[in-house]
Formats: structure tokens, sequence, C-alpha cells
């Protein structure tokens, strides 16, 4: 019981000193503290301009401690319900706008939906579960607990700098790439890198070269931007410029470490040839280097950028394969005299990458963890690509799985049994079988594209891999009668 005589309290705090609180859910008290206040100023119970009592005389009446009380006051505060004068209390706001409740389904926060299976072989994931959530909690913590002042301003479009310092030095390690800091610009994706590029030094209608078959969103991505784009048949070796129809194109798009999807190398004398090209006719060059980390075998072939002494390449990299999708952080390395129009065209839009997991990143590169993380990956990933292929082996007549020196999938041939039927069959009878079969032809916008089958290996553990391959044998052999 309370020692105020009821004449000497108002409605509101009446109301106030009948809350119950129950001290056996997982809900802390400060919040439904909080949560009731606010009900009660939503559905008028507080008039505009009411008075709360003091905190030690509503902390013994509902019986919990000064600072729950205080900690819900700060947060209705914050919120803009409540306010204080200096050396009169606390108090509703005057100028509450009318705001109906909402109803109770609306106040709840509901579950996170569960995510999709994954099932396999879905190619373009890394090892999910190998991700160094420690480490990268740490990173995070110490970079925004007590965050630099730039952290905190307008964000510079082109990227946090100490990232950017990062990576450049870690494509001069691995990849040969010899770029300033201020060469390399964050995106959200190697999407966003190919729409950035077009929107600087292409024109609606420019003529661009794209290898056959491609990773569909960059073909996407170029036909939103209005490009022509000419589809140029891969080979063995990947793409030949020397004869690609090059008359009039503003730029090539290449992905010469490792061809997506075939897994071609480009040999030295065609990435001379893309190069002379580019310098001869005053075109562009985007390398695409999705996986080049990946390489089990011997040290990452060095990049087409590193070959570049015109400053006619765009290097695209991501964190997507190296790390997590759900980053959303890719880069771009660019020719220094094309900074300018970068950044007048990063303007136009602004920068789509969040700033928050850059210096997380920059600090987990610094420490040497990322490295050691992609030393750990690329040898994991070639066990794994063992094992698919010993699953594999033996089963030639429906599907041929190639050896690798590099990647994060294979591209597998359809064997001789599987003659007359389409890959997109396959793969659409895969679906029903709890398979993600990717069909190489999907890849393709040619009249008869290529047969086969995109299989990621990487985001599997070995057992997964060994089940998973028995399924699509036996689903082959089906089809294949």
């Amino acid at each position: 019981m309370t020692n105020t005589s009821p004449n000497a309290i108002s409605n509101f705090q009446a109301a106030l000193f009948a809350l119950s609180l129950d001290r056996h859910t997982d809900t802390p008290l400060h919040v439904q503290l909080a949560e009731a206040l606010r009900d009660m100023i939503q559905r008028g119970k507080a008039t505009p301009g009411a008075r709360l009592p003091a905190s030690r005389m509503l902390a013994a009446e509902l019986s919990i401690s000064r600072i729950t009380v205080l900690t819900a006051i700060d947060q209705l505060i914050a919120e803009g319900y409540l306010e204080t004068r200096r050396g009169a209390g606390t108090y509703v706001v005057h100028d509450l706008p009318d705001m109906p409740p909402l109803p109770p389904e609306q106040l709840r926060t509901p579950p996170a939906p569960p995510p999709p299976p994954l099932r396999p072989f879905q190619p373009g994931l890394p090892c999910l579960e190998s991700f160094p959530h420690v480490e990268w909690a740490r990173h995070l913590e110490r970079s925004w607990r007590y965050p630099h002042p730039a952290l905190t301003g307008v964000p510079d479009p082109m990227g946090w700098m100490p990232l950017r310092a990062q990576i450049a030095a870690h494509l001069s390690a691995w990849r040969g790439i010899n770029a300033r800091p201020e060469q390399v610009v964050i995106t959200s994706g190697a999407t966003e890198g190919f729409e950035l590029i077009t929107r600087a030094f292409l024109a609606a209608g420019d003529s661009v070269l794209i290898e056959d078959p491609c990773f569909a969103p960059m073909r996407a991505a170029l036909v939103r931007a209005g490009m022509k784009v000419r589809a140029c048949p891969v080979d063995a070796e990947g793409m030949d410029i020397t004869t690609a129809p090059t008359e009039g194109a503003k730029l090539a798009v290449l992905t010469p470490s490792r061809q997506y999807p075939t897994g071609a190398t480009l040999p030295l004398a065609r990435r001379a040839a893309a190069l002379e090209w580019a310098t001869q006719a005053g075109a562009w060059i985007i390398e695409d280097d999705y996986d080049g980390e990946f390489r089990y075998r011997g040290q990452p072939l060095p990049a087409l950028a590193s070959l570049d002494r015109a400053g006619r390449v765009f290097y695209l990299g991501s964190f997507s394969k190296l790390l997590s999708p759900a980053l959303r952080l890719g880069y771009l390395v660019a020719p220094e005299h094309t900074l300018p129009a970068l950044f007048r065209a990063m303007a136009e839009t602004g920068a789509r990458a969040s700033v928050v997991p850059q210096p997380a990143l920059a600090g987990f590169m610094e420490s040497g963890g990322f490295s050691t993380h992609l030393r750990r990956m690329r040898r994991n990933y070639a066990k794994r690509q063992e094992v698919l292929r010993a699953a594999l082996a033996g089963y030639e007549d429906w599907i041929i799985a190639p050896p690798e020196d590099a990647g994060m999938h294979l591209c597998c041939r359809l064997g001789p049994r599987m003659a007359g039927v389409h890959d997109t069959t396959v793969a659409a009878a895969g679906a029903k079988v709890g398979l993600t079969l990717r069909a190489l032809s999907v890849y393709s916008t040619q009249a008869e594209p290529a047969q086969g089958l995109v299989l990621g290996y990487t985001a599997f553990a070995p057992d997964i891999l060994e089940a998973g391959a028995k399924t699509l044998i036996a689903l082959l052999q089906e089809l294949g009668r």
C-alpha cells in the first residue's frame, strides 16, 4: 500500500502505481515499464503536460530498482514521449501528435522466417559454418564501441579509407596488382560495380562484349543500363578477343583467372591481345575476379589488371564468396585517371555499401585473420572438390567431372548415356529430389548451347557431398534409360 493519500495523486499516478510487472517472463522489467507508460500516453490516460511521480516513489510503489525506472524513462525521452524540466521533474510532452494505439499484433515482433534450405549443389556460396564469428564480432565491437569521428559523420562515398588500404595491400600480395588505396572503391557487390562503370564511361546504346556462357546477373545489369550486349562464345581457353566482333565495342567483360561458369583460364597470349585491343580501340575491360584467391595448386595466377600499363582495366572483387554473402561488400580497382569520373557517378546515387561492416573488415584484414581464413578455406575447398570428384568417378557414362586447379564449383559435362536428355530437364528433376542443379545451358544465349551441370561444392560438408552425388547418379541413371 502507498503512504500517499488517494486524494493527493492523480488518476495517471494511480494507474502507474497499479501496474503489475511480470518477473517470470524473458522481457526485462524496464522494457515492460516503458511499454506500459507508452501505452498510457498513446491511449490518453496520460494527458500532455502530466507530471510523472518521482523515480524513487515509482520504484518503491512497483518494488523495482530506481535504475529500472530511470532506464524506462530515458527510453521514452529518447522516443519523444517524455521531457525533463530542470528542477521540476519529468512530464508528458505538450506537442505530442495524435497517435492511435497500435493493435497488439503490431506491437509484437514476429519471429524471423527460417532460411531457405541449402541443398546440394548450390554454387557460389562459401563455407558458411566456417565464418569466423567470434573474431568478426570482436572487430565489429571494437570499431563501434568508440567509433572514429569519420564513421559517425557523412561517409566517404568511395568507402572507408582504412579498408581500401587493406584491400590494396591484399591485392598486391595475392593478385600482383599494385594500386594505391585511393584507386579502390567500395561497392555493395559486383552488380553495382558494373553499373557504376557503365554509368561513368559508357552511354546507352554502346556495344559491350561479354563471354558466352556467362554470369547472368552481369548480363542483366548491362542490359538494364541500356548497353547492346554482344555474346562471344568461349572455348577451352576462354574468350579470344582476336575473333570476337569488336568493331565499335566500348567495353569487354572478362573472367580471365577462371571463366564463369566453364572454369577456363585465359592464357597469356589472349590476355595480351585483350589489352592491346583495349589500348588501340580506346575501350575498357572489366576483369571480374570472383574467386581468384581459391587456387589449390600453386599460387593464384596474376590478375589481368597487373599487366595493364595503359590504364584500361577495371578490376572487380567481392567478399560474398570469400567470407559471406550477408556482408554485401565488394570493390573495384580503377585506373587512376578514371577516379574523378567514378566519383561523379557515385555521387549521383550515393554509396550503396553500408559503412557499418567496413571498419570491422579493415581490422580483420589488418590483423592477419583474413589471410588465415583464406588459406584455411583453400585447403578445405580443395578437399571438398576431391570428395565430389571421387564420388562421381566411375560414372562417366552419365556425368564427367573434370579435375580443376581452382574455383568453387565443377562444370560437368553430361555423359554419352545422357544423349537426348536436356540439362534443364535434369535440373528440374533434381529439384524434386532435393538437389540444386544449375543447367549449363541457361548461362548461354546461343541457339545450341553446351550441355552440362554446374555443381557447387564449397558450402557442403563431405558427407553431404557424397550423399548428394549418390542421389544425382541415381537420378541420371533413371533419366538416361
